[in-house]
């Protein structure tokens, strides 16, 4: 019985993710349904806007806490009904409520599994995990070419500290999640003009070196530990 309740939020989470790809969900997340739907959905936000943000973060947290593919979308989403900055928030609140999620439920189900077959290479790192988790997790979070599920169950089997983990995850999605939620704020004329904005700008090199260059500065504080335990 321990076994099953230990595993059961994880499981609740894959069952949800195989659900959503068997329905085709992913399918609808373009832009082609943004354009068909929007004038409803701002509606709806125009009708109701604090239901329609609760809803927002709801679905967010949902599609990240099952690894849901096309969160990008959302986001983008976010910034046409709410505008750049509340769309932003909205989508960096429920991203950071989502990977909550995912952490608990990983760290329950298989951080007692791992830690029995690869005990001393956890063991090895874990330590600097649970010391240095904000600015590995931060780092990992300004690189947008990191899988957010990949950085969450890292700090999951890390032991990475559940402060650490939210304080790195809330402050790191802030930047990538701006620029997307800023394309959506401008989404509008583009679609009805029968055109698609390029997701891409968020690797151009304006945008992609400056998130570089702060998640090498998040990593300053490991680097400066080390230096100075070098010279001790």
């Amino acid at each position: 019985m321990s076994y099953l309740k230990r595993f059961a939020p994880l499981l609740l989470i894959v069952s949800v993710l195989a659900a959503g790809l068997a329905f085709g969900v992913q399918h609808q997340l373009s832009w082609a349904t943004l354009a068909a739907h929007q004038a409803a959905l701002r509606t709806w936000v125009a009708t109701d806007p604090f239901a329609t943000a609760a809803a927002y973060i709801g679905v967010y947290a949902l599609a990240v806490a099952v690894s849901f593919p096309g969160a990008i979308w959302i986001t983008v989403a976010g910034g046409l009904l709410f505008g750049t900055v509340p769309g932003a928030a909205l989508a960096v609140t429920g991203a950071t409520i989502g990977a909550t999620l995912l952490v608990l439920a990983a760290r329950s189900a298989l951080g007692p599994f791992l830690a029995r077959r690869a005990g001393r290479l956890i063991e090895g790192l874990r330590p600097r995990m649970q010391r240095d988790g904000f600015s590995y997790v931060l780092a990992l979070r300004l690189i947008p070419v990191v899988p957010f599920w990949l950085t969450n169950l890292a700090a999951a089997l890390g032991g990475v500290r559940l402060s650490h983990f939210v304080a790195a995850t809330l402050i790191g999605t802030i930047p990538a999640t701006t620029v997307f939620a800023s394309i959506g704020a401008g989404v509008g004329q583009v679609l009805a003009a029968g055109r698609t904005p390029d997701l891409f700008v968020i690797f151009s090199p304006p945008v992609l070196l400056p998130l570089l260059g702060l998640a090498a500065l998040s990593l300053l504080p490991i680097a400066w530990r080390r230096w100075n335990a070098a010279d001790a």
